[in-house]
């Protein structure tokens, strides 16, 4: 059938708006009518080619709907079940057979190849090749073909258009406090850089139990959401070094530091925040090969840590259904983070969420 889609054929240029084609769900598909999809900077990532992924091609991976059709093989969810889409994964490689899929020995494979295991696409225009299953899903559209590996049924009382970037951005934050760090009542943390991920870090480390939660961010205007959200400390990096300033607070440094800026530079100063046995996660990298460097003595003498997150190390069927119970619960606020756009101004989001206009743009697809 025919949908409308976001279509990128450019490096670092605008989607365009597009009716293109959309095969039916093979026998493990499942067809997904696109309520709302977050953007994420991966999304701009992959349309600038920091990471390349073949174009053109239908990005997007952050996306709520409800089901539309399943192949004859799904079990997991029917039609009429609403559901969020997130990242997707092999589901037999020993990581993903001891239930860490957000470390699949095929991950990008499966998430960035722009085309399903044999690769065709599922998408395509007039006979022109579109690349979808981006994530998985591709879900800058108003359909999308998602699988069983990664779709997650969710409760249907839940306000379904929020709650696309709890599959990527709000999950790789949240959980790299709950379920990577694993953070404890009493215990510090610093996060640097408070976008939606710092930010969804300070709700669950307020969920947590965390007494002293640091927001280092540049713009006042996030810092002041960080307090908000349940941030005790906030640090504007300007005419001040970060690192004394947190010892101030602190005494010893932080047990935790979480940082979402991709800058080798902050990363550094992420690291040497951290008291003795501290640890440091990290998520992203501003390019494929970016290097960070660190004072050997000052991590091995005190036995600091430095800690690869990715995606939260969620099981997103497991940790989104908790994340939007505690969002009913009015104890993970994420809504703050948010801001609505129809789907005719994709690029204005992607523009807002580029500049820091918006902290978590989420696109409408409307009917």
């Amino acid at each position: 059938m025919q949908i409308r889609a976001a279509v990128t054929r450019a490096k670092a240029s605008p989607m365009s708006l597009e009716t293109i084609d959309i095969e039916s769900p093979r026998d493990d598909e499942i067809l997904v009518r696109v309520v709302a999809t977050g953007i994420c900077h991966t999304d701009i990532a992959m349309r600038d080619q920091t990471y390349p992924v073949p174009q053109p091609i239908v990005l997007g991976h952050e996306g709520s709907g409800i089901v539309e059709q399943v192949g004859r093989g799904v079990t997991k969810v029917a039609p009429g079940d609403h559901v969020v889409m997130s990242f997707n994964s092999c589901g037999h490689c020993p990581t993903c057979n001891q239930h860490e899929p957000n470390y699949c020995h095929h991950f990008f494979e499966h998430n960035f190849a722009g085309c399903r295991g044999d690769g065709s696409s599922g998408l395509s225009k007039a006979g022109e090749h579109i690349h979808g299953n981006f994530f998985g899903q591709s879900s800058f559209a108003n359909y999308a073909l998602c699988h069983e590996r990664n779709v997650v049924k969710v409760r249907p009382d839940a306000p379904l258009e929020l709650l696309g970037p709890l599959a990527c951005g709000i999950q790789t934050g949240a959980g790299a406090v709950i379920n990577s760090l694993k953070l404890r009542p009493g215990d510090s943390l610093a996060v640097f850089g408070v976008g939606s991920v710092g930010l969804s870090a300070i709700m669950a480390a307020r969920v947590a139990g965390a007494t002293t939660v640091i927001a280092v961010d540049m713009l006042e205007e996030r810092l002041e959401l960080a307090l908000a959200v349940g941030a005790t400390h906030s640090l504007q990096p300007k005419d001040k070094n970060i690192v004394e300033e947190i010892m101030k607070i602190t005494g010893s440094g932080v047990k935790f530091a979480f940082e979402t800026t991709a800058r080798p530079a902050v990363i550094r100063q992420a690291m040497e925040s951290l008291a003795p046995r501290g640890t440091l996660g990290i998520v992203g990298a501003s390019t494929l090969d970016t290097e960070i460097t660190f004072n050997a003595m000052h991590i091995m003498t005190a036995g600091r840590k430095l800690q690869g997150i990715v995606e939260g190390d969620s099981t997103p069927e497991v940790f989104i259904p908790q994340l939007i119970d505690l969002y009913l619960q009015g104890r993970f606020p994420f809504d703050k983070l948010v801001k609505f756009y129809p789907f005719d101004r994709i690029n204005d989001a992607i523009h807002d969420a580029e500049t820091g206009r918006a902290v978590k743009p989420i696109i409408r697809m409307g009917v």
